[in-house]
């Protein structure tokens, strides 16, 4: 139930930024691309990572050089969150999520932020964009699926809004074209 609450809160917020004009092409008109099948990007002294698979050549490939945030990946371990460690929020999404209260707190405080990845990443993708997913648990990473015209790769987003500042969100662009398992209000998810 929350997953599906978390999923229909990021559609929402990626669809409003769509309608009011999150418009970044001016911006990233003068961006090269480079479609090289294994890529590291070096963006304000941080070294984000970036994965390509299959032929780039026959494929849109995601430029993460212009998603990139261009802050500096902040340790976990010093992290200030803006969540308790044993506040009823990050209770409840441990005992959810079957994990322990530091990775909820953690993972609770980038799915909060993770419209700011899926928003940036959506303005490249447009009409190849299908659906996408928060995959909780341990490692959190927000899976974007696509149309098979899309070269699958991997990025190490670094959050750049106050709230979840640093934490570092990985993306991965999968061309599956599989839409999203959330029903209608009341069913059930088999």
């Amino acid at each position: 139930m929350r997953k599906r609450l978390m999923n229909l809160l990021v559609i929402t917020t990626a669809g409003i930024w769509a309608l009011t004009g999150c418009d970044n092409s001016t911006e990233t008109t003068n961006q090269t691309s480079d479609s090289s099948s294994d890529i590291s990007s070096e963006t304000a002294g941080t070294t984000n990572t970036t994965t390509t698979t299959g032929n780039a050549s026959d494929a849109d490939t995601v430029d993460w050089s212009i998603v990139a945030s261009g802050e500096e990946p902040a340790e976990r371990a010093d992290y200030q969150y803006p969540f308790a460690l044993d506040s009823q929020n990050v209770l409840d999404y441990a005992e959810y999520f079957d994990v322990d209260a530091a990775t909820a707190q953690h993972n609770l405080t980038v799915s909060m932020a993770s419209n700011e990845a899926l928003s940036k990443t959506l303005d490249q993708l447009s009409e190849t964009y299908v659906s996408h997913e928060l995959d909780d648990g341990n490692d959190i990473k927000l899976i974007i699926h696509t149309t098979p015209d899309v070269a699958a790769s991997r990025y190490d987003y670094v959050l750049s809004d106050e709230f979840a500042k640093g934490l570092v969100l990985p993306v991965e662009i999968v061309p599956d074209g599989k839409k999203d398992d959330v029903k209608a209000h009341g069913e059930m998810v088999k």
